[in-house]
């Protein structure tokens, strides 16, 4: 499986989380889109960082090749997979001990 691949599903793992399994449909609320920004600056910062410097390095085989400051878009999509996983589940969490 290539990185891009694994993006894709995480993605794909996290909105049907969000919207299916827990039902929190965070992705359809402005709140969560107002602030995913702050999360995707700071991501950009870390992930550009670290791949500039050479710490963290990519398969070109395995990976679009598209990049945003110097990390490929799939690490982008991965942390939006994993915010948006992390969150779904907080929201549930909290809503059932809130209604139990």
């Amino acid at each position: 499986m290539t990185y891009t691949a694994a993006a894709a599903f995480g993605v794909l793992a996290a909105l049907v989380l969000d919207v299916a399994v827990l039902r929190t449909r965070l992705v359809a609320r402005g709140t969560f889109w107002a602030t995913y920004p702050i999360i995707f600056g700071f991501q950009l910062l870390s992930n550009g960082l670290l791949t500039g410097l050479g710490v963290v390095r990519y398969d070109p085989e395995t990976i679009l090749g598209l990049r945003i400051a110097y990390a490929p878009v799939e690490d982008l999509a991965f942390g939006f997979a994993l915010v948006l996983s992390t969150l779904s589940v907080w929201v549930w969490l909290g809503h059932r001990e809130a209604h139990p």
